[in-house]
């Protein structure tokens, strides 16, 4: 199974990146039908007239909102990011919305630790599993908002969904359920094709969950989820990996252990301590290092 990126779409996208920083902030935005030819001249004229920035003097004429001047240079600076009607994907994906909220702030510190702590140009270190003592704590929304973070940093970032009991990545990223997915490579129906590259998160694949299977914990636990996380290694500089809930399985200790590392996420005022202690216990004992912990309160 070839997990690798065609270097022709490597390159395509590098060239896409450096035309998107050559060009204007008025080019950009008449390209992406926000602004006219007519509304731009205007902004230059006033521009001009009283030595403004073209934001500035877009703004002031109310021809433009911030949103479109932030739409542009994010562009400029190939940091992709989302307009809030553009619906491309579910809102909970707070860090393609809105970049600059202070969650996502706390996103990016996050994303740096981890770069500190974990990930690194060896190839085993570059998978780690999100996990969480029980459901409804975030881990699945703290996963796929880490995987964008990364993604906007210019990392190659997988998010693979490994909850193949409640998956919840394909709504997140609004693919079609009944697409193949990670129970179907692990079961040799599918191979690398089973990989959706995200188009308006350059950088950002996504390998969902697939159909639910009757055996989730023995696909996991088979050699090929493994091989998979061996191969990914080499075509992604970052893989992250989405899990089960601890309590409802020990479905995340054999993913945690395969990917060689793991985030523990609770959720502020609703999580047992007891619960935690357990799941990091269990963890250790399964040979996956707990690089570090997220007390969740969004």
């Amino acid at each position: 199974m070839d997990m690798n990126q065609p270097s022709s779409i490597e390159a395509a996208v590098r060239s896409s990146a450096n035309a998107g920083r050559e060009r204007s902030i008025g080019a950009i935005l008449i390209d992406a039908g926000r602004l006219s030819v007519e509304a731009a001249e205007k902004i230059i004229r006033e521009q001009k007239a009283k030595g403004l920035r073209f934001g500035d003097a877009a703004i002031g004429l109310g021809l433009l909102k911030q949103d479109d001047i932030d739409f542009a240079l994010a562009r400029q600076f190939d940091y992709p990011y989302l307009s809030a009607g553009d619906g491309a994907l579910s809102s909970t994906l707070v860090a393609a919305y809105k970049p600059a909220s202070p969650m996502v702030e706390q996103l990016r510190a996050l994303r740096s630790q981890l770069m500190v702590r974990w990930f690194s140009d060896d190839t085993t270190r570059r998978a780690l599993a999100v996990v969480s003592a029980e459901r409804g704590e975030g881990r699945s929304f703290v996963a796929a908002n880490l995987a964008v973070v990364f993604s906007q940093l210019g990392e190659r970032t997988l998010l693979i969904d490994a909850d193949l009991r409640n998956p919840r990545q394909h709504k997140n990223f609004k693919l079609d359920p009944r697409t193949p997915g990670l129970s179907s490579v692990l079961s040799g129906r599918a191979n690398g094709e089973a990989l959706i590259r995200i188009p308006s998160l350059v950088g950002l694949s996504v390998l969902p969950a697939g159909a639910v299977p009757p055996n989730p914990q023995e696909l996991l636990a088979r050699p090929q989820f493994v091989r998979l996380i061996e191969q990914v290694s080499k075509s992604f500089d970052v893989v992250i990996i989405d899990t089960p809930a601890a309590d409802i399985a020990a479905d995340a200790n054999v993913v945690a252990a395969r990917a060689g590392a793991s985030l523990v996420v609770a959720r502020r005022d609703h999580t047992p301590a007891p619960k935690i202690h357990a799941l990091t216990k269990d963890l250790s004992g399964a040979n996956a290092l707990v690089v570090g912990s997220v007390l969740n309160s969004f």
